[in-house]
């Protein structure tokens, strides 16, 4: 059984959501939640869970929480994780760390492209579609192999609430199997 650390800064729906699609899977369990954001939703979510959690100061204890993921999960998934994953991070779990970012990458992405900014971003440039990808951690924001995409129909200048809607249903309908997809293809490959 693999161990999953779900990192999250918000409010931890896709955190939630990937806890119970693992939750009567033989393959992982989301075992660990760690969050930068002491006040995040996140935490009430799992509050009265059997799922450890951990806060955190990126600019202080970033090597204390590497050497915790390192012994306490085999896979990192990010759902909402607002800050950049440090190098050594991404070195001590290369190709085992994923994150979900709410477009249709490499359209959208990059620093400062989370939530409502790419929502916006989408809906000022006249798209047609958007989506979800899901794809490999690297050293930079939302350039590392896409493992996934899943679009979704929209209108151009379409409401950006009406897009995170959109959005929000593709992340809670496939971020769960994709993880577990990915799993198995990691499996394989060992």
């Amino acid at each position: 059984m693999l161990r999953i650390a779900v990192l999250a800064s918000g409010s931890g729906s896709n955190a939630e959501e990937l806890h119970r699609y693992f939750s009567d899977c033989d393959l992982a369990r989301v075992e660990l939640i760690v969050t930068n954001n002491t006040k995040a939703g996140v935490i009430d979510r799992f509050s009265g869970k059997k799922v450890a959690i951990r806060t955190f100061d990126p600019s202080t204890e970033s090597d204390v929480v590497l050497q915790e993921l390192t012994q306490g999960a085999d896979l990192v998934v990010l759902a909402g994780y607002l800050k950049m994953i440090p190098a050594a991070w991404t070195r001590a779990f290369q190709g085992r760390m994923l994150n979900i970012h709410p477009a249709l990458l490499p359209k959208f992405g990059g620093k400062g492209m989370y939530g409502k900014h790419v929502h916006q971003a989408v809906s000022e440039a006249g798209e047609t579609e958007t989506g979800i990808t899901i794809h490999l951690v690297n050293e930079h924001y939302d350039e590392g192999a896409i493992v996934a995409q899943f679009a979704v129909d929209v209108a151009p200048g379409e409401a950006p609430l009406s897009i995170e809607e959109k959005v929000r249903q593709l992340e809670l309908e496939y971020y769960g199997p994709t993880v577990e997809r990915w799993i198995e293809n990691l499996i394989l490959s060992q």
